[in-house]
């Protein structure tokens, strides 16, 4: 890596949220930008301020300590890519990296079920290994959370803590076959560079080891032709297409194959969902048992408009919009201008791989008066979205068939 881009990265956090610190916790302060742009936007919990974080244009700021930054829903019709600056942001532990030297950076590879252990630099992860380039979506499991009804507990995201990227890395697969898994291997878990000075236990996660092994599990160095923003997991990040972005652990520094089910905090008790085929319970009562979130579900927005917009009656509207799934692709989507009394097919756009986003388009042209826009996605083996919400205690994996009101004059 050029040395300018080190020290590009030094500065960064030492200049920027390395300077932004209280109490020794990497605390991002606001009114440490001199030259932050702010606005208001509303959100269905009330409104948020927008600021701009170091590699950041202005993003929707829930909560700073540590940061969580999400990405104005009117960032998702400019295109399926997600720029860099623009990608939402998520972190649980309150101390995270204020420095990192690309250069220096090492990933150890070890664990009781490897025959090798091994350290890897990241020059050796660039040179060593053949690249391989994936489109997918990060989303954060508890994306769309504020819609919950009734209302649950932990960041109130609305439907932006999600983006498109294309990943360049390397596949997990072919790092690990230099450590020589022993037949007892029966997970692998990852740790990061940042640290949990309040309780809750270090964040690592845990892949079955077959799933770690499937050739795209990646570790990856590049995020959209550039180097990954350092608050999205600069200088390797860990890609688990399909899957919820709690497994897509940043700052990775730590790879261990272990002969055990891993049950640390981060993988016991925390992000499961109930354990039955639609992850959800009754409000009010507890699930029988739980299992660890997964793959995404179906999900589908309309991304041109939103809730409320003006659009002129009896003159033909163009409505964009986009749908992805766990990796199965999409295979239809159908949208409704009647509240979902009658369904039409819409035209499904470029497929830039199966863990994409995916363009649909539909037109029509409105008679004066409000109209009730909703789109309703399905995959390739027939999974689609509920028409009405499904609810479990942790505001996980929401997917269903959202409406957009409109307003024709």
């Amino acid at each position: 890596m050029p040395e300018t881009t080190n020290r590009l990265r030094r500065a960064l956090l030492s200049g920027g949220v390395g300077a932004l610190t209280a109490g020794g916790l990497g605390v991002l302060s606001r009114s440490a930008f001199a030259q932050t742009t702010t606005a208001e936007l509303p959100i269905v919990n009330g409104r948020r301020n927008l600021w701009a974080y170091p590699e950041k244009r202005p993003l929707i700021v829930l909560a700073s300590r540590p940061p969580q930054l999400e990405t104005p829903f009117d960032v998702f019709n400019d295109g399926l890519i997600t720029p860099n600056d623009a990608f939402f942001v998520r972190y649980h532990n309150s101390d995270i990296p204020r420095s990192i030297d690309g250069d220096a950076h090492v990933i150890k590879i070890g664990g009781n079920a490897v025959g090798k252990p091994f350290e890897l630099t990241m020059a050796e992860l660039r040179s060593q290994f053949k690249p391989l380039e994936i489109v997918a979506v990060n989303q954060c499991s508890g994306n769309s959370r504020s819609h919950f009804s009734p209302r649950v507990t932990g960041g109130q995201f609305s439907n932006g803590a999600m983006g498109n990227a294309r990943w360049v890395g390397v596949p997990l697969k072919d790092v690990l076959a230099r450590a020589e898994l022993k037949n007892t291997a029966r997970q692998v878990t990852f740790n990061g560079l940042d640290a949990a000075p309040l309780g809750g236990g270090d964040f690592v996660k845990a892949l079955d080891v077959n799933h770690a092994l499937d050739g795209e599990v990646m570790l990856a160095y590049q995020m959209n032709g550039a180097d990954i923003p350092f608050l999205n997991g600069y200088p390797v990040k860990l890609i688990v297409p399909g899957y919820y972005g709690t497994y897509w652990v940043k700052h990775l520094c730590e790879i261990e194959v272990i002969d055990q089910v891993y049950e640390g905090f981060w993988m016991k008790p925390a992000y499961r969902v109930p354990d039955n085929d639609c992850a959800c319970i009754e409000p009010g009562t507890t699930p029988a048992s739980t299992r660890p979130i997964g793959r995404f579900t179906v999900r589908s927005f309309i991304t041109s408009l939103q809730d409320g917009a003006h659009i002129r009656a009896r003159q033909p509207t163009v409505v964009r919009g986009i749908g992805f799934d766990g990796g199965q692709g999409i295979r239809e989507v159908a949208y409704s201008t009647d509240g979902g009394e009658s369904w039409r097919g819409a035209k499904l756009g470029q497929e830039l791989g199966r863990y994409s986003f995916r363009e649909f388009t539909f037109a029509f042209t409105p008679a004066p008066g409000v109209h009730d826009l909703r789109v309703r996605a399905w995959n390739r083996v027939g999974h689609s979205q509920p028409m009405d919400a499904l609810w479990q205690p942790a505001g996980y994996m929401r997917n269903v068939v959202e409406s957009v009101k409109v307003i024709a004059t």
